[in-house]
């Protein structure tokens, strides 16, 4: 009986093929009287208004051109390139980017000196404000003001040469300084600066806050803040910065002991409060440091007979180079500055 069966099944053809196993030229679901080619979307009447693959010969339908995004009034064959927009410095931001601060919550009724007033105004430094008032060239509500220490409310009308004078916005600028360039507003040998490179930044007047050597790079803040300038570079205020320095040679056992223990320079004792290997060798070190000393961080190691080729200022006051290329710089935002403003950074 197994046998029998096994043979039925062995003889037997699916339906729809021919006698060599092959399938019978007939379609799937051809309705009795239809063709055997029928276009989709074809009418009761045989017509067909929009044939889905032209044949050749054929005419194809056809329709108005108009461009997307069409504003009223504008031609129909208007050309409006799209991505197509001009490449623009990285360095200049618009005015929506940049961020700057109104004294909203300044005092009226608080007088402040007259050469703070202006050196805030972006006309000149507070030294060279002593001299214009001397000379009498500022008025103060109508009246000529030749005294030093005179003082003015926000409110009063001073004015410069005839012309009013109006205060500035706070702009605070973090630059990663590159090497080569002098951290100055002026270099009377016409070396390359930072306000060079941040010169399109801005119309207000800004100045670097602090020094770094013309080869060291990292991080540097420039604004036009007087107050903050002064909080962040007091010696008091002990702001902490973070140095990462490349030595000529592996720094010796005893020689770290020694800038561990702290080295006098200019009869003051710097102790560094962190120093780190961060590579495997000895010649690159991290240096965490609260001094405000000028090339500090060089002299330290020329006490101990080192010399320092690369110095890169990684950390200033909390602020850090992080997707700021060298050379480039950014805005601070409103947060950064608010935590400068209050003294939480170290």
């Amino acid at each position: 009986m197994y046998n029998d069966f096994q043979s039925d099944n062995h003889n037997h053809r699916p339906s729809g093929f021919g006698h060599e196993g092959e399938r019978a030229p007939r379609p799937r679901f051809r309705r009795e009287g239809e063709p055997t080619s029928r276009p989709r979307f074809q009418r009761e009447d045989g017509t067909n208004p929009r044939p889905r693959f032209r044949r050749e010969g054929e005419q194809t339908q056809s329709y108005p051109q108009r461009p997307r995004f069409r504003r009223e009034g504008e031609q129909d064959q208007q050309q409006r390139p799209r991505f197509n927009k001009p490449k623009r410095n990285q360095n200049v931001y618009s005015a929506q980017k940049r961020y700057t601060y109104n004294r909203q919550n300044e005092d009226p009724t608080k007088p402040i000196r007259l050469n703070k007033y202006l050196a805030n105004a972006g006309i000149c430094s507070r030294r060279e404000a002593d001299d214009f008032i001397q000379a009498g060239v500022i008025t103060v509500n109508g009246q000529v003001v030749d005294s030093l220490g005179a003082k003015v409310f926000p409110t009063d009308e001073v004015r410069f040469h005839d012309q009013p004078v109006r205060r500035e916005h706070k702009v605070y600028i973090l630059l990663n300084k590159p090497k080569n360039t002098v951290t100055t507003t002026d270099d009377p040998q016409e070396r390359h600066t930072v306000i060079d490179i941040v010169r399109n930044a801005c119309a207000e007047r800004i100045y670097p806050v602090g020094r770094l050597d013309r080869n060291t790079t990292g991080v540097l803040l420039l604004t036009n803040d007087g107050d903050l300038a002064a909080k962040l570079t007091h010696p008091k205020f002990n702001k902490k910065k973070i140095y990462a320095a490349t030595l000529d040679r592996d720094l010796e056992a005893v020689d770290e002991a020694i800038l561990r223990a702290g080295v006098v320079l200019d009869d003051e004792r710097i102790i560094p409060d962190a120093l780190e290997f961060p590579k495997e060798d000895r010649k690159h070190i991290g240096l965490e440091i609260h001094s405000g000393q000028n090339r500090v961080v060089r002299r330290m190691f020329e006490k101990v007979g080192y010399k320092v080729v690369s110095l890169d200022r990684v950390s200033f006051a909390g602020l850090t180079k992080k997707n700021v290329a060298r050379g480039k710089y950014r805005f601070l935002n409103p947060k950064e500055v608010a935590m400068l403003q209050m003294g939480a950074f170290e």
